[in-house]
């Protein structure tokens, strides 16, 4: 199938209106989504684990001051960085940890993020999640933006969620599994169902 681009983007969006009325009275309502993709690497993952339990527009100010600090982070220029100046920044404790240690991981070798190009979602994401601080989501969302899988789901995520339960008009948020079950309504594409229900959450707005 191939990383998800601007035309595996479109195609799959036809396919899905296609087959699921909800998902086509938002692409009506708003257009196809924007691709959101992320360069793969040490950067993204940094903003994923900062965008972890708050908001994006916060997440985004912190991202935004590191590299005014640092340029677009690298592991030897975050190792730089005293805990005072991170949390000044916006990096809470446990954030510097894990990003401290993802630093480590990579000037080490013991982490590569160009291994995970050639790896199934599966293998990535067991990769991902061995490293401390980076959970399910994290593995998800870096699945899904930076190597553009075109098949994830990432549970747990609120913003989907929420915006999973007023496409389907439910009366209430699902479970977990009620979450996952729909999601396999919408295989081989349930990235790009994601991204179609995050621009209804954004009511549009890339």
């Amino acid at each position: 199938m191939g990383l998800l681009d601007e035309k595996t983007l479109r195609s799959a969006v036809k396919s899905l209106t296609e087959r699921d009325s909800d998902l086509a009275a938002v692409v009506a309502r708003h257009g196809a989504p924007p691709l959101w993709a992320r360069p793969p690497g040490f950067s993204t993952l940094t903003r994923i684990i900062l965008e972890q339990q708050v908001s994006l527009s916060s997440a985004r100010a912190a991202y935004d001051r590191l590299t005014e600090r640092i340029g677009e982070p690298v592991p030897e220029a975050f190792l730089t960085l005293s805990d005072v100046e991170l949390k000044r920044i916006g990096f809470s404790r446990q954030k510097i940890h894990y990003v401290r240690l993802l630093s480590e991981r990579v000037l080490d070798g013991s982490f590569r993020f160009d291994e995970l190009k050639g790896l199934g979602d599966d293998e990535a994401r067991l990769r991902l999640t061995d490293l401390k601080g980076v959970g399910r989501w994290s593995a998800d969302i870096y699945l899904l933006m930076a190597l553009r899988r075109p098949d994830v789901w990432p549970r747990g995520d609120l913003a989907l969620t929420s915006a999973v339960t007023r496409i389907k008009k439910l009366a209430r948020i699902p479970s977990p599994e009620e979450f996952d079950e729909i999601g396999e309504l919408w295989r081989p594409w349930r990235s790009v169902a994601a991204r179609i229900a995050w621009f209804e959450y954004l009511d549009g707005v890339p």
